[in-house]
Order: structure tokens, then sequence, then C-alpha cells
């Protein structure tokens, strides 16, 4: 049976139970770093005028808001798919506005940038998969939407 609409986008598409450790390392990190937006200034407010974001109170709160939200639906595994768009969106604009630069800065360059993006990196390839392919079987997305089918 094909899944149509929403459930599709819903439901996992593959029946791995190993998904919840790449769910557990996303999840966590984005949900501690949201909650970390709100508590410790130099990794919210504070970084964020250094960066140079307008509005820098608003936007690291509303940041951390996101990561807060869909870092603990990553975690538990509830409307996954979803929930890794926004995470995305944070995670390649972190990576465009802190990582970047530091290709064009004096005694920082490329390895300086390879070594220091490498959380983003595995943050960015483990929100992909996780698109791609959904919570996997122990998930609640699994629970309420089952499994997406192929077949006819």
């Amino acid at each position: 049976m094909r899944l149509q609409g929403l459930n599709a986008l819903l439901a996992p598409t593959l029946n791995i139970r190993s998904l919840i450790f790449i769910r557990l390392a996303v999840g966590l990190i984005f949900f501690t770093q949201g909650i970390l937006k709100y508590t410790d200034p130099h990794i919210g407010v504070l970084r964020f005028t250094r960066i140079g974001f307008p509005y820098p109170g608003f936007t690291a709160h509303f940041v951390g808001f996101f990561e807060i939200v869909c870092g603990f639906l990553v975690l538990i595994g509830l409307f996954t798919r979803p929930a890794g768009i926004p995470l995305l969106i944070v995670i390649l604009t972190a990576i465009a506005t802190t990582k970047i630069p530091e290709l064009f800065r004096a005694a920082q360059g490329f390895w300086f940038m390879v070594s220091d993006a490498r959380n983003d990196f595995a943050m960015t390839m483990g929100l992909l998969l996780l698109i791609a392919v959904g919570a996997g079987s122990w998930s609640f997305d699994r629970w309420l939407f089952g499994f997406k089918s192929d077949a006819g």
C-alpha cells in the first residue's frame, strides 16, 4: 500500500533499530545547544552579537527555541523528518557564518576550518540521513505512521 501526502513525509522508510544512535547524537546535541542559548550568554546572545546577527537577543532565542523543540522531536523520533529541516537550516547557517569565514582569517585557513567544522559536518550528515530515511523502527514515527512502502 502506497502512503500518500503527509504520511509519506512522516513515515520512516527503513526498519532499522540502529538509527536510534544517530537520533540520540543529533537530537541531544541540538537540544542541549538550544538550552545553552538561553542559559549561557557566551553561546547565546554574546555569540550572536560577535557573529554580527541583527537583533542578537531575539535571534539567539529564536534559534534556541527551534533547537530545543526540533532536537527533542528528533531525539524521541516524533515527526523526525519535518523536525530535521529547521535543524538543517540552523546548522548550514552556522557553517556559513562561523566556519567559512575562518578560511579568510590570518593564522587559520583551510585545515583550521576543517578541524573546527568536524562536529557541524557530522551533524549535517546525520540530519541528511534522518531526513532521507526517517527515524527507524525504535521511534514514535514508526508507532504512529508505520513504514513507507514503495510496493503498489
